[in-house]
């Protein structure tokens, strides 16, 4: 028996990604988080570079290590021996031919919203490689897309705060936001993508489950 979580999800989703679509995004919802998983590398051919942003969407389900054994070329940043080795990675990140992530917030009109503290994934996800496909949980729906900034900024971003152990802000001590200019703050960069140019070019992955923060 589905549960109301799922009932609402499988509702929700096919709409949500409806509306994605009127906006130029490609998109797609699947109850199965396997299906989902499927249509990812569905899209991802075997000659891409690939790399990706921080996701714990991306990174739970083992999305890298499935496309490195079909072939693809892996940018992973985390592989870096020193930190100008890292931002390198990071630059031709921004050239890959695929970039993975997911999202922060999606206003149920079609609007994505992230926040990002150096600006490398929301830069990939604006400009630079060739396609984008974000694999995003329904958890990630907001109703209006100020429901959805309040989202990224006030759910998304302290949870993910709690992720990083050594960052002196407000919601790392209080699990709430501070609206701080910390130097540590993951808010620096605040996104929102209302349309998708050139059209498709944005790939969308709705999963009826919650995924990621």
């Amino acid at each position: 028996m589905l549960t109301p979580v799922q009932t609402r999800y499988d509702k929700l989703g096919p709409r949500l990604a409806e509306n994605l679509r009127k906006r130029h995004f490609e998109a797609w919802y699947f109850t199965d988080t396997q299906d989902a998983l499927d249509k990812l590398y569905s899209l991802v051919p075997a000659e891409h570079s690939v790399s990706w942003g921080g996701s714990l969407s991306i990174d739970n389900e083992g999305v890298q290590a499935a496309l490195g054994k079909k072939g693809c070329t892996l940018i992973d940043r985390d592989k870096a021996a020193t930190p100008e080795e890292r931002v390198e990675l990071q630059r031709k990140a921004l050239l890959a031919d695929t970039f993975l992530g997911s999202v922060n917030a999606i206003a149920e009109s079609g609007e994505i919203v992230n926040v990002d503290g150096f600006g490398n994934r929301v830069a990939a996800y604006i400009f630079g490689p060739k396609q984008v496909v974000l694999l995003a949980g329904m958890n990630k729906a907001a109703k209006t897309l100020d429901d959805a900034m309040v989202r990224a900024r006030t759910i998304a971003a302290p949870l993910n705060m709690q992720r990083f152990g050594d960052r002196d802000t407000p919601c790392s001590k209080t699990g709430s936001c501070g609206n701080c200019t910390s130097p540590d703050s993951i808010c620096s960069y605040i996104t929102i993508m209302r349309l998708c140019k050139p059209r498709g070019r944005i790939k969308v992955i709705l999963v009826g489950k919650d995924l990621g923060l």
